[in-house]
């Protein structure tokens, strides 16, 4: 399994649109600046066959830091962004083969 950077993702688009890499930045840059407006916004962003981005509640609990064990922080309530993969998304992981996944990274995301 590899990394792959907004600067891989816009190296890919830019070869296989012929669109040159500096429009094909400033474009994912534009969607990527677009999809936090409006979720910021609180608005659901969905992409057809790709997902769907909203917004849940995190509800508050407590704390503590490790360094005094005994002295308790309240975390509050906070917005997180969710994503929900689409089926045909969830389809397309699925049928990875777990052999494929690399450096033996079992499916609870612990080494093996």
């Amino acid at each position: 399994m590899t990394t792959i950077t907004k600067k891989d993702l816009v190296a890919e688009l830019s070869n296989a649109t012929g669109i040159k890499h500096a429009d094909t930045l400033a474009m994912v840059e534009a969607f990527m600046e677009l999809v936090s407006k409006n979720l910021a916004e609180g608005n659901e962003v969905t992409l057809r066959t790709f997902g769907t981005f909203d917004l849940r509640v995190a509800r508050g609990k407590i704390g503590r830091n490790p360094k005094q064990p005994n002295s308790e922080v309240m975390i509050p309530d906070r917005c997180v962004v969710r994503f929900k993969p689409s089926k045909e998304l969830k389809s397309r992981v699925a049928a990875l083969s777990v052999h494929k996944m690399h450096n033996g990274v079992a499916l609870n995301g612990n080494h093996a």
